[in-house]
């Protein structure tokens, strides 16, 4: 079944490069209720640049324009022919007036009811607000108030991002009835842009799984095919969008868990740079506690349905934050080059450490293949200087030194796979927990070093390619999931 879910996707990027050769429109299913909702929704003919754009993201599939923005020259437009348009669509016709946010948020609000009992994607649905925030969102156009540039869009929120009064949990049973007493930052700048909440989205425990499930909502579905995860830990963020739940969402990332998801929903998603959006009021500061120390791994981005959103949404969420705001200021660049052509591509496909999937390969190796096509210029096997063993062993020293010890285990039970040293999992998960001060210093400099060898490797390609995840959306494995928000010490003896 896998295999074949992956041929359909390659079939449908091979369907799209013909469309963009030619011009012509295509006709795209919608994720959920094709016959029953909204049918088929006319496309204007992509480009072959916005095909290519969205195939050098090397995940399988992204659907982000699939959405005609031809409704905006009608008078008044279709909510449903809304359901997957982009934020920033919707956001400009909000502007024009062609449609309302109360129109909007309804429909997606009625989506919610009708698809997400199938999903489980959306936790907490805030529908009275949400509709009150977009009758005042309407009113103000109305009034001529200069507006953000989210103004009115009903948006998601990931249940790791504080929402005043509204239960947040990272999946942790114990959190259940938290409620925190204001929004987090990323929270906040998305209301300053106009942005309408619908409700939060699922995670599983701690943030820490590639599919979303947790003791308090149960586990999250792919909408592509309900029988596999979405992945995680931004698993119903991922799930939502795909479905036509919302037009945005804020998801985070320490693991994989912008990327991931993303990869298995056909979505797009941003992990950004250390620090450049604010985790004030995200999930590891636990309720009452004095801030944290900055992360050295965790970072907060978006998820959108286009990559022109994810553009919107980080011109939305970057920035410093606190104190912080009063020393500097941060915008984004611009962008390296004008055309596809000229960027100078490096990419890799494979690594003996992880190889691919079969099917997961070929569909990868034709969105390159069509990039070189184009004439973009590629540069095949890992930069010079990098080394990805190396670096993946530091990244998991780095991510246990964070996480801490396991729970119920005691400093003394690690102490003989910490003398192993053999760089196996077990053995970097000790060292990382019984260290001294002084060999974590040592780590970090050999964080600064991986930063470096990358900083140079970009002095000669502008993009590097590589899959987002060797395997694609497989079955979720609730019993192992279940197991790990349980955590015995005996786990230790399987590390």
């Amino acid at each position: 079944m896998k295999e074949n879910r992956i041929n359909h996707l390659c079939a449908r990027f091979d369907e799209l490069l013909k469309h963009a050769d030619s011009g012509s429109s295509a006709q795209v299913p919608t994720v959920l209720g094709a016959d029953e909702v909204t049918g088929t929704v006319s496309m204007r003919g992509p480009t072959r640049r916005t095909v290519l754009t969205a195939a050098a993201g090397l995940a399988l599939l992204s659907f982000g324009g699939r959405t005609s923005l031809a409704v905006m020259s009608a008078p008044r437009a279709r909510q449903t022919d809304l359901d997957f348009a982009s934020a920033s669509a919707a956001a400009k016709l909000i502007r024009q007036r062609k449609v309302s946010s109360e129109e909007l948020t309804g429909r997606m609000l009625d989506r919610i009811a009708r698809f997400n009992p199938q999903l489980n994607a959306v936790v907490n649905v805030l529908r009275d607000s949400a509709l009150a925030e977009a009758r005042l969102a309407d009113e103000a156009l109305a009034r001529g108030k200069r507006v953000g540039p989210l103004h009115g869009v009903p948006i998601l929120i990931k249940d790791a991002f504080e929402i005043a009064n509204v239960p947040d949990t990272a999946g942790i049973q114990q959190l259940a009835k938290y409620r925190p007493t204001v929004d987090s930052e990323v929270v906040r700048r998305l209301r300053a842009a106009g942005a309408v909440i619908l409700g939060n989205t699922n995670v599983p425990f701690l943030l820490n799984d590639w599919q979303s499930y947790n003791t308090i909502y149960g586990a999250t579905n792919n909408p592509w095919d309900v029988a596999r995860t979405p992945g995680g830990s931004s698993g119903g963020s991922t799930a939502a969008l795909a479905a036509g739940l919302g037009y945005l969402s804020p998801g985070s990332d320490r693991s994989g868990s912008l990327r991931v998801p993303a990869h298995f929903c056909g979505v797009y998603a941003h992990k950004p740079s250390l620090n450049v959006v604010p985790l004030r009021g995200w999930f590891p500061s636990p309720p009452g506690a004095p801030p944290q120390l900055p992360e050295t791994l965790a970072v907060a981005g978006p998820i959108a349905r286009s990559a022109g959103d994810l553009m919107l949404a980080m011109q939305v969420l970057g920035g410093p934050d606190g104190a912080d705001a009063f020393a500097y200021r941060w915008s984004m660049p611009a962008p390296r080059r004008q055309r596809l052509q000229d960027y100078r591509v490096g990419f890799i496909l494979d690594d003996a450490q992880c190889p691919l999937d079969a099917p997961v390969r070929k569909c990868l190796e034709e969105a390159v293949a069509a990039l070189r096509k184009v004439g973009v210029p590629l540069r095949e096997g890992w930069p010079r200087g990098v080394d990805p063993k190396a670096q993946y062993q530091e990244y998991l020293y780095q991510l246990y030194s964070v996480s801490g010890m396991p729970p119920g285990i005691k400093p003394e039970a690690l102490e003989g796979l910490a003398a192993k040293a053999d760089a196996s999992v077990g053995s970097i998960m000790a060292q990382a927990n019984l260290d001294r001060h002084a060999r974590y210093v040592d780590h970090a400099r050999l964080q600064v070093d991986a930063r470096l060898a990358w900083q140079a490797a970009f002095a000669d390609i502008d993009v590097f390619l590589m899959p987002t995840s060797f395997v694609a959306a497989f079955p979720p494995n609730v019993r192992l999931a279940q197991r790990a928000v349980g955590q015995r010490p005996s786990s230790i003896e399987r590390l």
